[in-house]
């Protein structure tokens, strides 16, 4: 009833993105009780809206809390020793499959590291744990692949439109960084689950977005380009911010410590940026309506964008669990500040629109670091209910995310994927490639010829006209080239064939597929060797011929794969 039934599923999202909501409100006062506790503040206080607390519990809380961190981490790995897979991982490689336990653990871990005061935030925790519970009713249903997928983003997106009290902004967080695509039929459950979880999110809270921002934005039109220059800007921050966090990982472990060792080492490091200011710590959601009321100097401001993008990176680098989303607005917000700052030291009628420069460049340096530019947007639009300002918060998305883009290649979300060997760009379903392999498509019906055979044998022994290929191969076996039998047939060289041997004419030596090379590895393959057919070998270091594959049929079964995975998402061919 469920499997077969769209509405069935657009209702069931619904439901179940209520329970998100429930969750993820439950899951963020959990974080301000012990974040209350463990730094002596008001309950309902963020810990980054704080201009002072006590220097011990700063020293020693980041420390404590990273070390219980690193053991709890260690015990977990030793019950469980398997990878945490993220909804992207999973809606890219595995068609929506997560399991909820793991998904609790991740969710568990990212609690501990903000209740400690790691410079992250709660969003991986939420939308980890969202999807978690949506992929296990979806499995429960025992839903098609497709319709697996949507339901992973389904719950990461409510998860993340409760905690910003933003549907449209969650939903484009599902579109865009779980799924990586839109399509209509995935709109309905996506914004069902959305929207029911910010009516229970708004029925136990408040109905208060992220910040308030009181009146509207006259925004005039020459200071476009100055929202350009800070997606620039927003562009280069978050760049570095990507970049520092895999080099203090990468100095963590060339120190040689015990991977539970590092989230203390982090956490001290951390703790001392905050004796400049505690703002650096947390997530940043507190600190974000605070600086929009509160003006500080040029120079704190800059120092505390400094400090907040180092303790970023220390945090992740030292393997404290959480996200950049809301770090990366709130960096964001102090980039604009700074900027407009800067600026009106030249021109200061720019000092007018502060609050402006600081929307736009929290917009784009969400864009830039978390890689989902339209949920910036949107997230601007909902909090602020003012189109000018959305407008201008366009502008820098569109520079901060194109200049990332085509000069980094990745978000934060997929960098971490790079760095672990992994070919995910998105949520894109590349997953179903890594069955369709040169091992199960190719022809076991290769012809071979040794390399010493003269051509007069050969074209005796071949036809032409009997075989479009021929291999090449050793004495051992091994693979040394393919001839193409028509240029072996080629009256121009009849004249030399007395002289020519197989190995003359043999072609893309060093060329050949592995049997478990994937359907994207064999096209690139193909087109890199500009070759028509290749052969499949047993391995680089002994390369004894399996088979052989065409680009035309592989080609082919690449398309026969898309258009059967096209029907199976409308529902008109079995999964």
């Amino acid at each position: 009833m469920v499997r077969n039934r769209e509405f069935a599923q657009i209702v069931l999202a619904a439901v179940v993105g209520s329970f998100v909501g429930l969750v993820t409100i439950g899951l963020r006062d959990l974080v301000l009780a012990l974040q209350s506790l463990n730094f002596g503040l008001v309950f309902g206080e963020h810990l980054s809206e704080q201009t002072a607390v006590n220097h011990w519990r700063l020293a020693l809380v980041p420390a404590i809390g990273g070390l219980f961190l690193g053991l709890v981490t260690l015990a977990l790995q030793k019950l469980r020793p398997t990878e945490i897979i993220d909804p992207i991982e999973a809606n890219a490689l595995y068609g929506g499959q997560l399991g909820f336990r793991d998904s609790a653990r991740l969710t568990g871990l990212t609690v501990v590291s903000n209740a400690c005061g790691a410079s992250v935030g709660m969003e991986a925790g939420y939308s980890q744990f969202g999807a978690g519970i949506f992929a296990s009713v979806g499995k429960y249903f025992h839903l098609r692949r497709e319709d697996q997928r949507t339901m992973v983003s389904a719950g990461a997106a409510a998860a993340i439109a409760a905690a910003f009290n933003a549907p449209l902004a969650g939903a484009f967080y599902g579109f865009e960084l779980i799924h990586s695509r839109y399509t209509t039929k995935l709109l309905a459950p996506v914004l069902a689950a959305c929207l029911s979880s910010v009516l229970v999110a708004r029925g136990l809270r408040s109905d208060a977005p992220l910040f308030v921002v009181f009146g509207g934005f006259a925004v005039p039109h020459m200071y476009y380009l100055l929202f350009a220059l800070l997606g620039f800007a927003a562009a280069g921050v978050g760049i570095v911010t990507m970049r520092l966090a895999t080099a203090v990982e990468g100095l963590l472990k060339a120190m040689k410590l015990p991977g539970w060792a590092r989230p203390a080492i982090g956490g001290v490091a951390v703790g001392l940026l905050a004796f400049g200011s505690p703002q650096i710590l947390g997530s940043g959601h507190g600190a974000i309506d605070f600086h929009l009321k509160t003006q500080w100097a040029l120079v704190p401001i800059f120092l505390l964008l400094i400090g907040k993008v180092l303790g970023s990176a220390i945090s992740l680098g030292a393997s404290f669990r959480g996200g950049l989303f809301s770090s990366s607005l709130f960096i964001g917000l102090l980039l604009g500040a700074v900027f407009v700052d800067a600026v009106g030291l030249i021109d200061p009628a720019v000092l007018s629109d502060r609050t402006a420069f600081m929307l736009v460049g929290m917009g784009a340096a969400g864009a830039a670091i978390i890689g989902a530019p339209f949920t910036m947007v949107f997230l601007v639009l909902e909090s602020t209910g003012d189109f000018a300002i959305t407008l201008a918060t366009l502008m820098g998305v569109l520079i901060a995310s194109t200049t990332v883009r085509l000069t980094f290649g990745y978000s934060f979300s997929t960098w971490r994927f790079h760095l672990r060997g992994l070919p995910v760009r998105g949520g894109f379903d590349i997953g179903w490639t890594t069955g369709l392999t040169a091992g199960r498509m190719m022809r076991t019906d290769a012809r071979t010829v040794p390399l010493t055979m003269p051509l007069s044998e050969l074209r005796a022994t071949v036809p032409l006209g009997s075989s479009k290929s021929l291999f090449v191969v050793r004495t051992d076996g091994g693979y040394a080239g393919v001839i193409d039998v028509s240029a072996a047939h080629d009256p121009e060289i009849t004249e030399l064939a007395p002289h020519l041997v197989a190995e003359d004419l043999a072609t893309f030596r060093g060329r050949f597929f592995l049997p478990q090379d994937d359907i994207q590895t064999v096209l690139d393959k193909f087109a890199e060797a500009q070759a028509e057919t290749l052969p499949v070998v047993t391995s680089a270091t002994n390369p004894q011929i399996l088979g052989y594959l065409s680009e035309a049929y592989s080609l082919k079964r690449y398309t026969q794969e898309l258009e059967r995975r096209r029907r199976d998402d409308l529902g008109l061919g079995k999964s």
